[in-house]
């Protein structure tokens, strides 16, 4: 199973919701596929949709899924890396108004860069995009959480 999560924001993000349809309708994707839309008003035609889920069921999807497919929501992004799936990134971009810049597109690049996601770029169908992630060598996401807590503990300490 695909799932598709592009979080809670007041920014939706059409462009993916109707490429995956479009996927599906060729061919390109046969597995089943379950998305989280948010306020997106395109609606799916060839798959299952919820506007919103709560968070059991967001790591339900996750666990259950063999690919999931996400806007550059950090959350989003790191519950499925410690989930250890496979994660493409479908950045929100300022020009086609889907956020107020092009920050998401940063932290993909980001994530990328460590080889922890593959980043699904304007120029690139997601149909080449999930044949690459298919052979990719994903990098095992490693948290900083406990080093940086460990550096603000020290440096807490050190004030007083």
């Amino acid at each position: 199973m695909i799932f598709v999560a592009l979080g809670t924001q007041k920014f939706q993000l059409n462009r993916l919701l109707i490429e995956i349809d479009e996927l599906i309708e060729t061919g390109g994707i046969t597995q089943e596929v379950i998305a989280q839309i948010g306020v997106s008003d395109y609606i799916p035609k060839h798959y299952q949709y919820y506007r919103y889920i709560d968070k059991k069921q967001f790591d339900d999807f996750i666990s259950q899924a063999t690919v999931v497919i996400t806007h550059s929501g950090v959350g989003s992004i790191i519950s499925a890396l410690k989930a250890k799936k496979p994660v493409v990134i479908y950045p929100r971009l300022h020009k086609y108004h889907e956020h107020v810049d092009d920050h998401q597109l940063d932290i993909a690049k980001a994530f990328e860069k460590k080889k922890y996601v593959i980043c699904r770029y304007d120029d690139v169908p997601l149909s080449q995009v999930m044949k690459r992630c298919r052979q990719y060598p994903f990098a095992d996401y490693v948290s900083n959480t406990n080093r940086m807590v460990g550096i603000i503990n020290d440096f807490l300490s050190q004030e007083q």
